[in-house]
């Protein structure tokens, strides 16, 4: 358990963007102010998108520290996505500008760390700082997506966020793979097999 004397200095970590066919994996590292407090933090698959970014300025705005960081498709390719997903919450944790006294993350594994952390299993429910920093990772993540669906319109990444939707196999038939599409991924890879 932690004391209130380290609560100020407890970060939350949560990432976005496991399950997709495309796009990076994003996480997100959180210390919340407990001395303001935000209200109507909670998982950010329970939120709507208005709400998410909403409260992602907010979170911005009034957390003692916030920082974002990535793992690429290639690096998802390369070590997988388990291994990648650690990856970028370890950079997530080494970013943030002041050092917490410990690490909450979501799930149950932990990335390395050189600080002392715990793994808390539905934690972007039950934590507060965890679910900011689910906030920040799935508000960015979607972010990106949208920059993304720029460059390749006629994949609908603006829609379905890389996720293996109906529409996004549809688009993959269609159009082909992009750059952004995670080879290591059955569907994807089916693909690349049947182009060889």
């Amino acid at each position: 358990m932690i004391g209130a004397a380290d609560e100020a200095l407890t970060a939350g970590v949560d990432e976005a963007g496991r399950g997709p066919l495309a796009g990076p994996v994003v996480a997100a590292a959180v210390i919340l102010d407990p001395a303001n407090p935000i209200d109507g933090l909670r998982d950010s698959k329970q939120l709507s998108a208005r709400r998410r970014e909403r409260l992602a300025c907010e979170i911005h705005a009034r957390a003692l520290a916030v920082s974002v960081a990535f793992a690429s498709v290639e690096e998802i390719d390369r070590l997988n996505i388990l291994a990648a997903t650690l990856l970028a919450m370890q950079r997530a944790v080494a970013a943030l500008r002041v050092s917490p006294a410990l690490v909450l993350v979501d799930g149950n594994r932990l990335p390395v760390l050189t600080v002392p952390a715990q793994a808390v299993v539905q934690g972007d429910r039950t934590v507060a700082a965890i679910s900011a920093a689910s906030i920040i990772a799935k508000v960015t993540r979607d972010d990106w997506m949208l920059a993304a669906a720029r460059d390749f319109p006629l994949h609908g990444f603006d829609v379905h966020k890389g996720y293996p939707t109906v529409a996004h196999r549809r688009a993959l038939a269609l159009h082909g793979l992009t750059p952004l599409h995670r080879r290591s991924f059955g569907p994807v890879r089916a693909l690349v097999r049947d182009a060889e």
